[in-house]
């Protein structure tokens, strides 16, 4: 029989076996096909009653699409918001039930927290949900045999301006615009996760979609990037 301290020393090993990060994984989608200039801008952490229907109206103006990446919980007391984001005809996916740390989840909280969020966000929009973003990229080597069980797509993405780092606005914009490519998958905020992020994300946003414009990119939701083809 192992020794209490053998089993303890190989805790940390088992742990990081079971819960790697995502883009250290086969089977996530980072970005579309570079056969066109077209990117997707996607938001994660919404719907948020008061910045996510501003963000709305700054992508109306730009005649910009997108997808948005939200939170079951979060979706079943913002109904409207989910509402006027389908009826502009931007893309949904499911961001998990309550934003949960995949790290942390055994298999069966793993299958529900994914679930769960699916279940909301098809109730509410009466279409199917194919895309599913692990909170923080992290995942547990049970993610993917759920995301199959359930027909759901890992996407995660090319371009994050913000992340855990608290970019003022305009380096942002510029990070967004000096890494741009063809297929590119931008991931930003439109609810909090880092405080302040939904904020900065307004602000950097106009200027963005503008230097997005200028270089000629089409703006699109992801079933459209991600259906292109190779």
């Amino acid at each position: 029989m192992a020794s209490p301290l053998f089993l303890l020393a190989a805790l940390p090993a088992a742990f990081i076996a079971y819960s790697p990060a995502a883009h250290l994984l086969p089977g996530a989608i980072r970005r579309g096909p570079a056969t066109r200039r077209a990117i997707a801008l996607t938001f994660d952490d919404g719907p948020d009653p008061i910045c996510t229907p501003r963000v709305l109206d700054v992508l109306d103006r730009h005649g910009a699409k997108a997808t948005f990446f939200l939170v079951g919980e979060r979706a079943r007391v913002a109904r409207e918001v989910v509402k006027a984001i389908t009826g502009a005809g931007h893309d949904i996916g499911a961001h998990g039930f309550r934003h949960r740390n995949l790290w942390w989840c055994s298999p069966g909280k793993t299958g529900e927290e994914i679930r769960s969020g699916v279940e909301v966000l098809e109730d509410l929009t009466g279409r199917p949900v194919r895309d599913f973003r692990p909170p923080w990229g992290m995942v547990n080597l049970s993610v993917f045999p759920w995301l199959s069980r359930l027909g759901l797509r890992c996407v995660l993405w090319s371009i994050q301006p913000e992340g855990l780092r608290r970019r003022a606005p305009e380096l942002q914009a510029a990070h967004v615009l000096k890494r741009v490519h063809p297929g590119a998958i931008v991931d930003l905020h439109d609810a909090a996760g880092l405080p302040g992020a939904p904020a900065r994300t307004l602000a950097a946003l106009p200027a963005m979609l503008n230097g997005l414009r200028q270089g000629g990119y089409a703006l699109v939701p992801l079933s459209e990037l991600l259906e292109a083809g190779p």
